[in-house]
């Protein structure tokens, strides 16, 4: 995973109209519009210490579960990131996934919701008493038989809706 550098920096590409983050030598395309982000991302802020530690975070804990590649981990690490610090609040759409009627309680960040048509894995990237923002980690997911998420997209969910992943050692990698 790459390790994150002072000189970092976020920015709104006018070519893509999304966030990206100039990396130096590269730049990392995050799938948010400008419209979905709040101010201070427009501002083009440097990529500081509170983004360098989600950022580390994520990687180490995403590492645990032995299911993606390093460049798939700094991927999600960055996506996630991004949501955590820029991406203006959403409004929650639980009425697309089934309720967790389990008695197993969630302690993972990995998580699973199941709609109409599907189960999925989940990243939940801020979670509060009553809610968590998901970011979706399948390349397709559909929520009915008319709207989808793409992967690295987002959605807010009430927190009877996530189902738990048990334990990050037996996972084993779906796609």
């Amino acid at each position: 995973m790459l390790q994150a550098q002072r000189h970092w920096q976020w920015q709104i590409s006018s070519e893509q109209n999304r966030l990206v983050l100039d990396m130096g030598e590269m730049q990392f395309c995050t799938p948010y519009k400008p419209r979905q982000l709040t101010d201070e991302a427009l501002s083009e802020p440097q990529f500081n210490l509170l983004d360098a530690d989600f950022y580390k975070q994520v990687g180490e804990y995403l590492s645990t579960f032995n299911l993606w590649s390093d460049a798939q981990i700094c991927q999600i690490a960055l996506n996630a990131t991004a949501v955590k610090h820029y991406l203006k609040p959403v409004l929650a759409k639980s009425w697309f996934f089934a309720p967790y009627t389990g008695r197993d309680i969630n302690q993972e960040a990995i998580v699973s919701l199941t709609s109409q048509c599907q189960s999925g894995q989940f990243l939940i990237v801020d979670c509060a008493d009553g809610a968590s923002v998901c970011l979706c980690l399948e390349a397709h997911f559909a929520l009915d038989e008319n709207l989808s998420l793409k992967q690295f997209e987002v959605i807010k969910v009430l927190n009877n809706r996530i189902h738990p992943i048990l334990s990050a050692q037996n996972q084993q990698k779906r796609a």
